[in-house]
């Protein structure tokens, strides 16, 4: 497949999907649910673009938009130049979209055989898909398990098979909701470093990542933008979003184990306070306005005869970034979330 469209390669404007819910005895005509609230964004040919947020955000809506899984209510979404609603069939032939958890396929088949049967899917004559899928499955580490049934992988393989099958018709624009969501730290890791490699192996491919973890953000991405409540409340690289977004100073310290600590936010110079057991003590990550107000900590802790095991500056993370710009956690708000 080969794409180079003049303008992005995604354009979103003023976008909104609502849906609609069942009425009730009690509430016979309820308010729709707006799952995006007038989204607009681009993303340029090559970019390795992040859509960061909590569970009930938006971020699986609005990719579903982009792949023509679902109709937006308003508002306009071209990718590849192409508008998703009146060409959608010219669109899909343009891209692939890589979901994680997805359960594809038939467990009886074995991995080649189901990797041939989408390959079909896709048009892809089959000597030349044949020989795509074993140089896939070698690359994900995969190729020894090609003869064995779909059903007996693990989540980790299975997922790691659904991204070949992503890949097969070497889309120039690549979609990945959560594609990581629920794998073990090495398969997650494996999957992050191919698809670090795929987009820099051809200049012009384009990658479109939603996901809810920072570190992944922060890792591959060239643009982040924080989407909640279904509105893109920044969008920047994730430096950049650091150092406008994040304003202040970080330290973490090691203390002996405390009975709360949400005290601490009356000492001048604390912003914010988050306090975490670990094995016998207490880790305090806390935001200052200055460097220079740690010492008041360090006081305010000698005080109450708060022993301070270690002590480190930190660099703002898109975590403090998302707490700057939210007011809370992205845990925090992944637990008031519903569907995203």
């Amino acid at each position: 497949m080969s794409l180079a469209p003049a303008g992005p390669a995604i354009e979103v404007r003023d976008l909104v999907r609502t849906y609609r819910i069942k009425g009730t005895a009690q509430n016979r005509h309820p308010a729709p649910v707006v799952a995006l609230d007038g989204v607009s964004l681009d993303v340029p040919p090559g970019e390795f673009f992040g859509l960061l947020g909590p569970n009930g955000a938006g971020k699986t809506t609005l990719i579903k938009v982009l792949v023509t899984l679902l109709l937006p209510t308003s508002g306009s979404a071209r990718v590849a130049g192409l508008d998703v609603v009146s060409q959608a069939q010219l669109v899909r032939e343009r891209i692939a979209m890589v979901s994680g958890g997805e359960h594809s396929g038939y467990g009886l088949l074995t991995v080649r055989e189901q990797l041939w049967m989408f390959s079909q899917f896709y048009g892809l004559p089959t000597g030349p898909a044949l020989a795509r899928i074993d140089d896939l499955l070698r690359v994900v580490g995969l190729y020894d398990e090609r003869h064995r049934r779909v059903s007996a992988l693990s989540t980790g393989m299975r997922q790691k098979m659904n991204l070949v099958r992503g890949l097969l018709p070497d889309p120039d624009i690549l979609f990945l909701d959560e594609p990581t969501v629920g794998l073990d730290v090495a398969a997650a890791r494996d999957i992050r470093a191919y698809i670090r490699d795929w987009i820099r192996a051809r200049p012009g491919r384009t990658v479109l990542l939603t996901t809810h973890y920072m570190h992944e953000a922060e890792e591959l991405c060239d643009r982040v933008a924080i989407i909640h409540q279904g509105r893109i409340i920044a969008s920047e690289a994730p430096g950049e979003l650091k150092r406008r977004a994040a304003g202040g100073s970080y330290f973490v310290l090691r203390t002996e184990a405390m009975n709360g600590a949400g005290w601490l936010a009356d000492v001048p110079g604390v912003l914010r306070v988050d306090a975490t057991p670990r094995d016998s003590g207490t880790e305090l990550r806390l935001q200052l306005t200055d460097d220079g107000a740690i010492a008041e900590v360090v006081r305010a802790l000698a005080g109450r005869s708060g022993r301070i095991l270690s002590m480190q500056k930190l660099e703002p993370s898109l975590e403090d970034v998302f707490v700057q710009l939210v007011g809370q956690r992205l845990e925090e708000a992944d637990q008031g979330g519903g569907g995203s």
